[in-house]
């Protein structure tokens, strides 16, 4: 497994005291890193862009440097798929009603695990552990359609009062290249 900035991948290095270290561990340690050299940007919660990226929560993609995006410029709301989900639209309406955003960017992308499961994931976890999930999983087998559902999910939807600028894309892993999805099949 590849190194990031966060050091190795594999958890299990040793801590003080002999410990095993975590990954969360490692995480915390490069939050004190990078604490030590912020400085507060200064900005408000109020995205510059007046735009909200909803996406793939896919470690694979890196939303801001696919798009040119800084600090402060858009809202990014990310989950399994990419899906437009009831908590989704609930992020929406506070991003635009109290955050003014304008515009919504919709990205699934190519490969997606979503695309591997049905339904019958809910009822396996029902079966493990005794309680069916309140959730959906949102499973899709065709990514463009599942993007033109999420684009119509966002436009329908009766809490959000900026829907003319909602666009839909499938972000290509191999490429990095986002394919635009036409509304109409």
């Amino acid at each position: 497994m590849s190194t990031s900035t966060y050091g190795s991948a594999q958890p299990g290095g040793s801590a003080p005291g002999g410990e095993t270290e975590t990954v969360t561990d490692r995480l915390v340690e490069s939050n004190r890193k990078y604490a030590a050299g912020f400085a507060n940007p200064g900005m408000g919660a109020r995205p510059v862009l007046q735009v909200a990226v909803v996406a793939c929560m896919d470690a694979r993609i890196d939303l801001h440097a696919a798009l040119g995006l800084q600090l402060g410029d858009c809202h990014t709301i990310r989950n399994a798929g990419g899906v437009v989900t009831d908590d989704t639209i609930r992020s929406l309406t506070i991003s635009q009603r109290a955050l003014k955003t304008r515009s919504v960017l919709l990205i699934h992308h190519t490969g997606c695990g979503l695309q591997t499961l049905t339904e019958d994931f809910r009822h396996e976890l029902e079966m493990e552990v005794g309680q069916r999930p309140a959730w959906a999983v949102e499973a899709f087998q065709d990514v463009d359609q599942d993007v033109r559902q999420s684009m119509q999910r966002v436009r329908t939807s009766p809490f959000l009062p900026h829907t003319d600028d909602v666009r839909g894309f499938v972000f290509d892993v191999t490429t990095g290249l986002l394919r635009e999805i036409d509304p109409q099949p």
